[in-house]
């Protein structure tokens, strides 16, 4: 039996990223599937229903939903958009789980089979699928670009016959994938860029990307990384010995962006007020972790806000500001991940539930909330899973 798939466009968060391109819809035409795009989902990503149309898609309406064996999305379902999904169908999105358990455990209740793109495991044969890289890769490009638009002063320097134009000194605190691309970006651009991260590995990146790395190198330093890669919580008196030396640094900088995330908790806090104050008037600072709580102090989700004289930019969804650039990749990690679920025999939609990518993302499953991080909620009807 042919496996519908559901595109839908998205109706939360003003979000104008989509969750598939012509080129995902025609590979899952290849794959027998039957495509159908919700009207005007690709608008704002610069794809026109008659491209969806060309690689082989239906266009259809919200209704549409209620047939589909998967639906696709790009932020999690609304309670709405859940009443009119079936129940046992497959929807693949970015979940943001952490601290958003009501509405896991509502998605369990309607007995969906829901996956958190953002939880995807950071090994070899899910590379293709992680939409934590290739989303932080854009807004990591993005915040500099940002940044230079705000900063009042050119980035490079410019020697000319009226006197020499110095180059922008760039700090980026956190070397993960949005860190490196703005390290990259704004090298590219001719500022003197440093950066920190608290993981060892990122030194020799910072390093090659032609940056100088600024951090407190003691033992504490050397073992600062999980065995996935990411980033530890640091001890009280480390954070001090860092701030110490950040403030210093941070004084002589022009443009400050921080990326620092860790999964699952707030945004640790990386840049004071007074850190602020002792930068020089009109200086910059974009805050991609804003939605998590924030690294700079002051900064304020959606707007630029002043303070201590520093533009501090804190816009929500910066992917999304390059939704054209954002929605092929994000569109391509799901179709990656949506393939390993369609058996090459039948061509039929075959739910490996042992498979390593099924077990780290899928939250609900029949009725239950099942990944071990996030418990169900009593009143969503379902029982607690270990």
């Amino acid at each position: 039996m042919t496996a519908t798939i559901f595109i839908a466009k998205e109706i939360e968060g003003e979000e104008p990223r989509v969750a598939g391109s012509p080129d995902t819809v025609k590979k899952m035409k290849g794959l027998g599937l039957d495509v159908i795009v919700e009207a005007g989902a690709g608008t704002l990503s610069r794809i026109p229903d008659s491209e969806f149309e060309k690689a082989g898609a239906r266009i259809g309406s919200t209704a549409d939903a209620a047939v589909a064996d998967v639906v696709l999305k790009v932020r999690r379902p609304t309670a709405k958009e859940i009443k009119g999904y079936k129940s046992g169908a497959i929807v693949i999105a970015i979940m943001d789980p952490y601290g958003n358990e009501k509405e896991i455990a509502a998605m369990a209740k309607a007995g969906l089979s829901s996956f958190a793109m953002e939880l995807m495991p950071r090994i070899t044969r899910a590379q293709s699928m992680d939409v934590l890289s290739s989303q932080a890769n854009l807004a990591g490009y993005q915040a500099v670009i940002d940044a230079a638009s705000e900063y009042d002063r050119a980035i490079p320097m410019m020697m000319t016959a009226a006197g020499t134009v110095p180059a922008a000194k760039v700090f980026v605190m956190g070397a993960g994938v949005a860190g490196l691309q703005a390290i990259a970006t704004a090298r590219r651009l001719g500022a003197v860029v440093s950066a920190t991260d608290v993981r060892p590995a990122a030194k020799e990146q910072v390093a090659s990307l032609g940056a100088k790395f600024i951090a407190v190198e003691d033992e504490e330093f050397k073992a600062a990384e999980t065995a996935a890669g990411y980033a530890k919580p640091m001890s009280e008196a480390y954070q001090a010995k860092q701030a110490a030396l950040v403030a210093e640094h941070i004084a002589k900088q022009d443009i400050v962006i921080t990326t620092a995330l860790i999964p699952g908790r707030a945004a640790p806090r990386l840049v004071t007020r007074d850190m602020l104050k002792a930068m020089k008037p009109g200086s910059i600072a974009v805050d991609l972790a804003v939605e998590r709580g924030g690294n700079i102090e002051g900064a304020v989700g959606g707007q630029i806000a002043d303070v201590e004289g520093v533009r501090v930019i804190g816009y929500l969804n910066v992917p999304g500001r390059v939704a054209a650039s954002a929605s092929l990749l994000y569109a391509k990690n799901l179709m990656t991940f949506l393939e390993t679920m369609i058996s090459k025999e039948t061509k039929e939609l075959a739910l490996k539930l042992d498979d390593e990518l099924v077990k780290a993302t899928m939250l609900t499953h029949g009725n239950d909330v099942v990944h071990p991080n996030f418990g169900a909620q009593p009143d969503a009807g379902s029982k607690k899973e270990g």
